[in-house]
């Protein structure tokens, strides 16, 4: 069953959310988007989960697709932790009786990442997809070296990035619903948010499964290293994707990823 809703933000914003149900659901999964794209983009992965058994919600970021708020822009790092958290409670009140899980991809991976390290113990575990949780590569430096206000508008270059497959780009870049646009606010507090989570990386405890590809263009797969070797959770496990970029869940192998999702989740409702 398929039903769309609003969630409201802790500051009052109203977000654009789905739900895609299924009978006696195995778990919850919660979705969680990455940088300037939309939930619509995870209609695949979707579809895996349903036919597993798994129950998905998903919603639109502040500032992204259908949602309300400032354009692709943050006022404080951990926002979009709380917009997770809103998410979540959303999810779980709709299927009180499931286990919970949450999927986060790329800048949707730091909500996740940042929502796991300030909510322990609200949801039984966690799949990071080339999840920006370091600044190694200094993506974000550009936005440090000006004087130019938050509000400024850079273009969204992300999307020769984003995947091998030439036809997910260029459904990138004509989908209305991605944004062409952020704020230098925005990458200004993905790099606080980027330093708190390695400063409080032991604070992660819940079972996690990162995931990354090896020639991602946009986040080096060796932050997810990092972050695997630096998160205090023990049942914790790791798999590099050979050949693949940015979006894994798109990629030419993208079932083989979905798979090793989805192994995972069976593992943990066991």
């Amino acid at each position: 069953m398929i039903s769309e809703t609003t969630i409201k933000t802790y500051d009052g914003l109203s977000l654009y959310a789905r739900a895609d149900t299924v009978a006696n659901p195995r778990a919850t999964v919660v979705i969680v988007h990455g940088l300037a794209e939309h939930l619509n983009r995870y209609d695949y992965l979707t579809m895996r989960l349903n036919a597993q058994g798994y129950s998905v919600y998903r919603f639109d970021h502040r500032g992204h697709g259908r949602s309300e708020g400032q354009r692709c822009h943050y006022e404080r790092f951990d926002d979009i932790a709380k917009d997770v958290d809103a998410a979540v409670d959303w999810a779980q009140t709709d299927s009180p009786a499931a286990l919970t899980f949450v999927i986060g991809h790329s800048m949707g991976g730091y909500a996740t990442t940042m929502f796991a390290t300030q909510y322990p113990g609200k949801v039984n575990g966690f799949i990071l997809s080339g999840a920006v949780v370091r600044d190694t590569i200094q993506l974000m430096k550009p936005a440090l070296e000006t004087d130019a206000p938050d509000l400024t508008y850079v273009s969204n270059s992300l999307g020769d990035g984003v995947c091998s497959d030439p036809e997910v780009c260029a459904a990138y870049e004509v989908d209305p619903l991605v944004s062409k646009e952020f704020t230098l606010g925005l990458m200004r507090r993905l790099h606080e948010g980027c330093e708190y989570l390695e400063q409080n990386a032991k604070q992660f405890v819940e079972p996690a499964l990162l995931m990354h590809g090896l020639n991602d263009g946009l986040v080096w797969y060796r932050d997810s290293l990092l972050n695997f070797e630096q998160i205090g959770s023990t049942d914790k496990s790791l798999r590099v994707f050979s050949g693949m970029m940015h979006e894994i869940f798109n990629e030419f192998d993208k079932d083989d990823a979905i798979q090793t999702a989805l192994d995972w989740l069976d593992a943990h409702c066991a």
